[in-house]
């Protein structure tokens, strides 16, 4: 007989957390420090609402799913909009039916952006898959791997290796820290972000207390497998440009990614970039993974991708079934595709899952609307 226990991260048992870390390192797919428990017990160290759904049957625990759980029955990912890769970890012989499982924990509808499902727990949902794109230096070397992004681009890397040396001449000399512990550094990483997200009419997951406290808890917390790791460029003494994200063994997860817009005339993402996949031996990773979207730069360095899911998991309740309906009008209406409808259903759910409060979510659909009128605007011929 099936039984499902929900609880709160932090009452997670030492033996649970064990198997969760056993069965997610078995598992393809499920390498990423964001489908382990220590990510989902960080999350649950800054969110009240974080859960786990710990499925057992006749005694033998099966399989875990982390979430939030959201007003009306809704699930949302753990850490969402951070976690651009979720799941349930389980036993590969499980048989589980999520349906039941969802049902068991109170939830109507659990909505994912970025379902890992090696085992097919989830309902089939091909339409709505989404490509992820990683730097992956298994089988290979940093310098074989620059050598494939070369040959793919060679005018372009040509290119931002001139500016790269033209950077070391006119502001100073250029230089990666890996592994880079400056508070100040963290500090304007999160600034430029921010100004970033505004310029560009992006929602400011930032923002929210919650965001902020996770991240400045990771960076404090660098040693062990799971933990932050900041890769910053210089010029001489001046900080150029960076990732923060999170790390666990030889597999890095970056958050945020920006750079100096006084030094924006030199490329510094794209310098960055070629710089930190060389220093990636010297920090002991494999993995460098961009996660989904922004394929622009994301394609030109992460040359293996992996499939990720976005759609909608229903219970087999009367709640599921309402949940069903409204999802499947979505989907028909555009949600999941590249156009304006998926757009601002993506706008709408990244707003939902970051802002706790009533007025946070209003001020974020308002922003969303007025970013969106601007836009239009300035795409007309006389603007």
């Amino acid at each position: 007989m099936m039984d499902v226990e929900t609880l709160h991260p932090s009452l997670l048992s030492a033996e649970d957390v064990a198997l969760w870390r056993s069965l997610a390192a078995g598992q393809a797919g499920f390498g990423s420090p964001l489908l382990g428990p220590d990510f989902t017990q960080a999350v649950g160290k800054v969110r009240e609402d974080a859960r786990v759904s710990v499925v057992r049957r006749d005694g033998v625990t099966l399989g875990f799913l982390p979430f939030h759980r959201r007003p009306g029955g809704l699930a949302r990912p753990i850490g969402s909009p951070l976690s651009d890769y979720h799941g349930l970890a389980a036993r590969p012989d499980a048989g589980l039916d999520l349906a039941q499982v969802l049902r068991a924990a109170d939830v109507s509808v659990f909505r994912y952006t970025g379902l890992i499902d090696p085992h097919g727990v989830f309902p089939a949902s091909p339409e709505t898959d989404r490509t992820a794109y990683v730097i992956d230096l298994a089988g290979t070397t940093a310098e074989a791997y620059l050598e494939a992004i070369r040959a793919e681009s060679p005018k372009k890397i040509k290119n931002y290796r001139r500016l790269d040396h033209k950077l070391g001449r006119e502001v100073g000399t250029v230089r990666i820290v890996a592994g880079d512990v400056s508070r100040d550094a963290f500090n304007q990483l999160i600034d430029w972000k921010r100004e970033q997200l505004e310029r560009t009419g992006a929602h400011d997951f930032l923002r929210a207390d919650w965001t902020r406290e996770l991240m400045a808890d990771l960076f404090a917390a660098r040693d062990g497998d799971f933990c932050g790791l900041m890769i910053n460029l210089y010029a001489g003494d001046t900080l150029v440009g960076g990732h923060f994200g999170v790390r666990q063994g030889d597999v890095y997860h970056p958050w945020i990614a920006s750079t100096s817009p006084e030094l924006a005339a030199w490329s510094p993402g794209q310098i960055f970039f070629l710089r930190a996949i060389a220093a990636m031996p010297e920090l002991g990773l494999t993995r460098y993974d961009l996660g989904p979207g922004h394929d622009h730069y994301k394609r030109a360095y992460g040359l293996n991708t992996i499939t990720i899911g976005e759609g909608a998991a229903t219970a087999s309740t009367i709640g599921g079934c309402m949940a069903y309906s409204m999802e499947s009008v979505w989907s028909m209406a555009g949600a999941h595709g590249a156009g304006p409808v998926g757009r601002l259903r993506r706008r709408m759910d990244a707003i939902a899952s970051t802002e706790l409060t009533v007025t946070g979510r209003v001020r974020g659909f308002v922003e969303a609307m007025t970013s969106r009128a601007q836009r239009r605007g300035g795409d007309h011929p006389e603007a």
